[in-house]
């Protein structure tokens, strides 16, 4: 497996081409027995560079998803998206498909459609969608497909991946709408993921609304308004609430000390993270490291 750090020191694990087929951006595969994970990668946080993605039919499990511990669960559908820190802490016997595939992959889209759904933006930072019998038919049928599809190893293959995964990411992507509550979208609403992307490109290197303001061509106090107005939430609270994630998940995962961590989320002082750390989230740095690795441990 190849490992990369991370601006944070968290090991960022790469999408492997699968010597069986070949393929260098998508990758699916049955589980019916128990997974074998290598005894190095249980309880070491990490993040992968691709998407993933897997139906449990039957089995169990923990594991955490940033600061979130899940348990695995029969007839769940479970992803995550590049950069969620990511641990294991236990072998899972489980039943199941488990796919992977990169942004190269989605990026054989032309209509650039795919990357802009739910299920792969994951705005509410989501790990598992509840499944009903229908849902299950559904999913177990276009998972066969796409595994007959991969196996084949037929002419523009990828081309019919891509067109099997539109289908199931459409599918997820409604089940994640109606899960997570996510508003119907609008031209307003295009303005304020336009403004989330921005954030999460480039949360450490800005920390207030004029500097998106001006890389998306408009007035802050314009895009102050209809953030509000779209999310219900000031413009700066999004900036600062993806500034504590990110703080966190270093402060968990991380042994980099508190000065280390506000440097790296651009914070040149230390005492002024540690203020902007304990306004919002009530606690210092250190209790909130202290606390949580209590929890996790």
């Amino acid at each position: 497996m190849t490992v990369t750090k991370t601006q944070v020191n968290i090991p960022k694990y790469a999408f492997e081409q699968d010597p069986s087929t070949g393929n260098t951006v998508f990758r699916i595969k049955k589980n019916d027995s128990l997974v074998n994970y290598r005894k190095a990668e249980f309880l070491v946080p990490h993040r992968k560079d691709y998407y993933f993605m897997a139906f449990i039919k039957k089995g169990g499990g923990r594991h955490w998803i940033d600061m979130t511990s899940y348990t695995i669960k029969p007839n769940k559908f479970y992803f995550t998206i590049p950069e969620q820190v990511t641990l294991k802490e236990q072998a899972t016997q489980i039943t199941g498909v488990i796919i992977c595939f990169t942004k190269d992959f989605l990026a054989l889209d032309e209509n650039h459609s795919l990357r802009k759904l739910p299920i792969i933006e994951n705005p509410h930072h989501g790990h598992e969608l509840d499944l009903t019998p229908k849902d299950i038919v559904f999913i177990e049928d276009i998972l066969e497909k796409i595994y007959l599809e991969y196996n084949a190893k037929g002419e523009w293959q990828n081309n019919m991946l891509l067109a099997y995964m539109e289908v199931l990411l459409i599918y997820l992507s409604r089940l994640y709408t109606e899960q997570f509550s996510q508003p119907k979208e609008s031209p307003d609403r295009q303005l304020l993921k336009k403004y989330l992307s921005h954030i999460e490109e480039a949360f450490s290197e800005f920390h207030e609304v004029a500097a998106y303001a001006d890389l998306m061509n408009i007035s802050a106090g314009h895009l102050s308004e209809f953030v509000k107005k779209q999310s219900g939430k000031p413009a700066i609270v999004h900036i600062h609430e993806r500034l504590i994630l990110e703080a966190k998940r270093m402060l968990l995962h991380s042994d980099d000390s508190i000065k280390e961590i506000a440097f790296q989320l651009g914070f040149e002082d230390a005492s002024y993270f540690n203020k902007f750390f304990k306004r919002l989230t009530q606690q210092t740095p250190l209790q909130y490291r202290t606390a949580i690795r209590e929890i996790y441990h």
